[in-house]
């Protein structure tokens, strides 16, 4: 028997009592119930007694994300995985905040609903928004989908343009000056994620102590400032599905801070995969071969376009690239020992350390060979 529409696997239905610890697969939805009822709905519509259905969406390796029906309304649900240290990445209350004050700004982010911060309620601190909709681009496409290429090379143009305009974006004039320093940022980055990587450690990866030293010597003088969203790749946008290159929205800003725009652009070259990049970029795990696809922009093009409409310079390119490469390794790496640690039972989660090997390799073939492309 095949599930219905509002009771999908993984799923949960309320009011449901579950005296057990809380499982974020498959969550007691009675307090949350409460709680939306709450803050969501008007008086006329709570004593309606709506439905909950509570969907964990199967994409993405850190925070979690619901799909939240109450109702007529269909929501989303972002709270931290079990085991994440909440006051880091996985801060709730900082995505939150960002997305409010992204908002007046930014059109293309999801309206920020409501934040709880009692772990009673759902497990974990979390925040709810609205659902935005669209198309995400991510194996297996859609049905009925076509990427011809005249239409992925336009959907890597505008791909391009926007994250120069998140980079152009005014926030001085915001709550987002509240985020972070900018003066000094790549330092400290390149500080802080070998800090991270040394408490995530599980194996010894050969390179890792070489790219370390590399990065720690080549940092560069001068930088900009600006909004950075740090984790800006495909799967992390939803297009118009009448006319893909249109962007409704940017996902997941968990990781969004003030900073350096080019250590943001290097952690998207670093997700970038070329069609003759070596095979063992080609795992289908940190990427899941869109870029590939005939009509994307090359590496070398999308940094091209973006120096050209930001009009910054890219001269250091091979550095932010390198970074970008390290910071991924590190964030497998950390998703990896939690999963050696137990704390996450998804098998997906046990095929990373192939993956952070072959970042490894990428970041040591660019510093080789001075270059972000062609690394054969």
């Amino acid at each position: 028997m095949q599930p219905s529409d509002d009771q999908q696997p993984g799923s949960t239905t309320s009011p449901v009592a579950d005296p057990a610890p809380m499982d974020p697969r498959k969550p007691d939805t009675t307090r949350l119930y409460t709680f939306l009822c709450e803050h969501l709905l008007s008086d006329d519509e709570a004593t309606t007694q709506p439905l909950l259905a509570v969907e964990l969406l199967p994409f993405g390796y850190s925070n979690l994300t619901y799909r939240v029906r109450l109702g007529q309304r269909e929501l989303i649900l972002r709270r931290p995985p079990v085991g994440a240290n909440v006051r880091s990445g996985h801060d709730m209350s900082r995505e939150y905040r960002v997305l409010s004050a992204l908002t007046p700004i930014y059109t293309r982010v999801p309206r920020p609903l409501v934040y709880c911060d009692d772990p009673a309620i759902f497990g974990a601190p979390f925040y709810v928004m609205e659902r935005v909709e669209g198309v995400i681009l991510r194996r297996p496409l859609p049905d009925g989908l076509s990427l011809a290429p005249e239409t992925i090379r336009a959907v890597s143009e505008a791909f391009v343009d926007n994250f120069v305009a998140i980079h152009a974006l005014d926030w001085a004039n915001t709550d987002l000056k509240q985020l972070g320093h900018p003066e000094g940022y790549t330092q400290r980055q390149v500080a802080g994620w070998r800090e991270r990587y040394a408490r995530a450690r599980t194996e010894d990866i050969p390179g890792i102590t070489q790219i370390e030293a590399w990065l720690d010597e080549h940092i560069p003088s001068r930088s900009d400032a600006a909004l950075i969203h740090n984790d800006y790749k495909y799967d992390n946008l939803i297009l118009a599905p009448q006319h893909l290159p249109t962007i409704n929205a940017v996902l997941d800003w968990e990781m969004a801070t003030l900073g350096d725009p080019l250590t943001d652009l290097g952690t998207t070259l670093a997700y970038w995969i070329d069609p003759n990049d070596p095979g063992e970029r080609h795992d289908g795990l940190l990427d899941d071969g869109l870029t590939t696809l005939p009509g994307n922009l090359s590496r070398s093009d999308l940094a091209q376009r973006y120096a050209t409409q930001s009009r910054r310079d890219l001269g250091e390119i091979v550095f932010y690239f390198v970074f970008g490469l390290y910071k991924n390794t590190v964030i497998a790496q950390q998703i990896h020992a939690r999963y050696v640690k137990g704390l996450i039972p998804d098998p997906r989660f046990g095929r990373f350390l192939p993956a952070i090997h072959a970042l490894t390799t990428t970041a040591l073939r660019a510093i080789e060979k001075n270059r972000i492309d062609e690394l054969g």
